[in-house]
């Protein structure tokens, strides 16, 4: 379990779903990009909760460890998603050449 601390709120998350948070928000800081993820929490009241994060280079994102015993909630499904966004921005696919055009053939040289 680590403990976030995003701006001036801070919520639980298990130690994945937080690691995977804190690479994201790397990536995207170097790439001059933003974007949200929303992943499940551990409130200071105690409640599970759905916390979404704006992401960007000016965001005030710490992630520290815990000796929390609490069950962490599932984010499998939020990691795997920020995990296809950090490889689409750090190995985008190669170029694929372009079919041929399939229109009508011109012979700009006639005439000439």
């Amino acid at each position: 379990m680590k403990h976030v601390t995003f701006g001036d709120k801070a919520v639980l998350m298990g130690d994945e779903a937080a690691d995977t948070l804190l690479e994201y928000a790397r990536v995207l800081a170097d790439t001059a990009h933003a974007d949200s993820v929303t992943l499940r929490a551990i409130s200071p009241d105690g409640n599970t909760v759905d916390a979404a994060f704006l992401l960007s280079a000016s965001a005030v994102l710490m992630v520290e460890s815990t000796n929390s015993d609490v069950e962490a909630p599932d984010n499998a499904e939020a990691v795997r998603e920020m995990r296809d966004r950090i490889d689409a921005v750090t190995r985008p696919p190669r170029a694929k050449p372009a079919e041929p055009w399939p229109g009508p053939h011109f012979d700009f040289t006639e005439g000439i």
